[in-house]
């Protein structure tokens, strides 16, 4: 496995994954029942935008750039409130008007814990595991765990969560041939574990009919409530470029919907890279076949 997430920090499709999650985590904690969230394909907690990785393809002035930091247009009012929890976490990785660091999702999920709350953070590559177990040795509430597991495996090995409560981010790096099938599978597997979790399964578009071949296939295994977001910053007719994103998210907060379809135009406007840019929010209607 050679994929390096260093590469690719901050970029459109951290900022769609990150602010989704943050929604779905900042919305578990309107009650004070504890719950768990897993990252199944960590990374590192931090990514130091000046490092050579992040300077070799420059992504994240694709992304975060364009929403803080120095060079950032100020954002529209609605837009700003929609995306202040994610944001906000941000921010507290860098000093006041800079932008020299981004958040991983572990990172993101930390800094929104609270003292009942727990996060596991998986990560199979033994050098990012270090690296995470680095950035994330500064816990100042609720308990994190660290595991070293194929991201797969961990999937099923770590659910059910004793609290019955959690989000589950789903987020591989798609390198290998059959990758969309074992997120497809990944799904169905994580629901018969864990029926009632959120799992934010994320998917890259790269072309216009591969994410509707995902989406059959999800809708085969899909349970009543999964909602479907797909951000495209360009026209998809280039398939060996990252054209835009995909989240399906199972048992989604009652509000993700509405602040999806408000905000999600929005945001796409600000990291449109050409013509074609568009949100589109919708529920997976359930086609099982047994």
């Amino acid at each position: 496995m050679n994929y390096r997430h260093a590469y690719h920090a901050g970029n459109f499709a951290d900022v769609v994954k990150h602010w989704v999650f943050a929604l779905a985590i900042d919305h578990l904690k309107r009650k004070d029942a504890p719950f768990r969230i897993i990252d199944t394909h960590a990374g590192r907690g931090r990514y130091q935008l000046a490092a050579a990785e992040a300077n070799k393809t420059l992504e994240w002035r694709q992304g975060i750039a364009r929403l803080i930091g120095p060079d950032a247009e100020p954002l529209p009012r609605e837009l700003a409130k929609a995306l202040k929890i994610y944001l906000d976490v941000v921010r507290g990785e860098n000093v006041p008007g800079a932008l020299a660091c981004y958040p991983g999702s572990p990172a993101i999920a930390q800094a929104l814990l609270r003292a009942q709350d727990t996060l596991v953070a998986n990560e199979a590559h033994p050098e990012e595991l270090k690296h995470l177990a680095a950035d994330l040795g500064r816990a100042r509430r609720g308990t994190v765990k660290l595991s070293g597991l194929d991201g797969w495996v961990g999937l099923r090995a770590l659910l059910p969560p004793p609290e019955r409560r959690g989000v589950i981010l789903i987020d591989p790096p798609f390198e290998q041939d059959g990758e969309l099938h074992r997120l497809v599978t990944g799904l169905k597997e994580g629901l018969a574990r864990f029926g009632t979790g959120v799992f934010i399964a994320w998917y890259p578009i790269k072309d216009a009919k591969t994410p509707r071949r995902l989406i059959k296939s999800v809708a085969e295994i899909a349970p009543q409530k999964l909602l479907s977001l797909e951000v495209l910053i360009r026209q998809p007719r280039n398939p060996d470029a990252l054209n835009g994103c995909g989240l399906l998210v199972t048992n989604p907060p009652f509000t993700l919907e509405g602040e999806l379809k408000i905000a999600g135009p929005a945001l796409v406007r600000r990291l449109a890279a050409g013509p074609g840019a568009n949100c589109s929010v919708r529920w997976v209607k359930a086609l099982h076949t047994d």
